[in-house]
């Protein structure tokens, strides 16, 4: 299938479980106010939560509110879990490799070279491999549940200095690369370094990194990397990460049963309002990019021997690492098994 005849089948597919999935108009029930919080400003990353917020809103008639705290207001960035665990709000977001301890199971998403580029192969894969039971272990332990994936691009890297033509070229340089891409860089020779998205920008101004990895486009030129960079990679496609949207256990079982009901039945409306505003995001950032840095492309031998170095090594030393914590071959078999099943749906 052709990439816009997938891209149609894909819209049409979501629209219509959009449409099928919506709740009843006006869900009556009491007064409800929760608060959800989020680094950053609004971007892409932040469009699902909005939208739910927006929906509840309007079937509820105002009744249940969802309030949008931005900028680190109720939580730092990496203390997301710890505020769910302390009914400090009722929502939010974490990034898996913002703290590796705190939820272990969850970095298998961040394994690099795993094939999530598809948006659809993306979303099966993420949203069923939550219930496995290392994974609803890790929540249970901060009270929270995932809501849905946010769906997180594919990386790329955008630096300044000299461009990384090859494999070689990545070797003493010092890059912003969190979990198993991080991993595969030091495994290429570069430094790693592990700080949050809303300090990235003032690191590389003052030189304190060469290379920065965020999901492409949009979270580049959300905190503004491509003002600084000279140069971007296109198709290294190294890795992603997972930054679900989560929910208080507590707070979602003091719900009445039609308001739990309602936000359960906007998670294909959340999932398509992700994926739109991704595409967006890109249309309008990728000419920008190639009218003011230098595009890197690598050919499919160097991305093969990428795989090959800096891939199922990290793979296999993560379930190595992990096997005694939890059961870190079946979650990677498991995902894996996934995208196969992904595949198999024509997805």
């Amino acid at each position: 299938m052709n990439t816009l005849a997938k891209s149609t089948l894909m819209a049409a597919a979501l629209t219509l479980a959009a449409f099928s999935g919506a709740p009843a108009a006006n869900v009556d029930g009491p007064d409800v106010f929760w608060k959800w919080s989020v680094w950053g400003n609004p971007r892409a990353f932040t469009a699902g939560a909005e939208k739910l917020a927006a929906r509840v809103a309007e079937e509820t008639d105002g009744k249940f509110k969802i309030q949008m705290f931005y900028g680190g207001q109720l939580a730092k960035s990496k203390e997301h879990l710890d505020g769910i665990k302390n009914n400090a709000f009722e929502g939010g977001f974490f990034c898996n490799f913002y703290h590796p301890g705190k939820n272990p199971a969850f970095m298998v998403f961040t394994q690099p070279f795993v094939p999530l580029g598809d948006w659809e192969v993306s979303a099966y894969v993420r949203n069923n491999l939550y219930q496995h039971p290392a994974m609803v272990a890790d929540m249970d332990q901060w009270n929270a549940f995932t809501y849905v994936s946010t769906l997180l691009p594919q990386y790329e890297f955008l630096g300044r200095g000299k461009p990384p033509l090859t494999l070689a070229d990545w070797k003493g340089m010092r890059v912003r690369a969190g979990g198993g891409v991080g991993q595969a860089m030091e495994i290429l020779g570069a430094t790693r370094q592990t700080v949050p998205a809303p300090e990235i920008y003032t690191l590389m101004q003052r030189g304190g990194v060469d290379a920065v990895s965020l999901p492409y486009t949009y979270a580049h030129v959300s905190y503004k990397i491509n003002e600084l960079a000279e140069w971007y990679t296109n198709n290294l496609q190294p890795g992603t990460s997972e930054c679900p949207m989560i929910i208080s256990k507590t707070a979602y079982g003091n719900l009445p049963k039609q308001y739990q009901d309602l936000i359960m039945s906007l998670k294909d409306e959340v999932t398509a309002e992700l994926v739109a505003k991704y595409k967006e995001a890109d249309e309008k950032n990728l000419p920008m990019f190639k009218a003011s840095m230098t595009e890197i492309l690598y050919s499919d031998e160097t991305l093969a021997e990428f795989r090959k170095v800096a891939g199922e090594p990290v793979w296999n030393k993560w379930v190595a690492d992990n096997k005694d914590k939890f059961d870190a071959q079946s979650v990677l078999d498991t995902m894996w098994a996934l995208i196969e099943e992904a595949k198999a749906k024509g997805l």
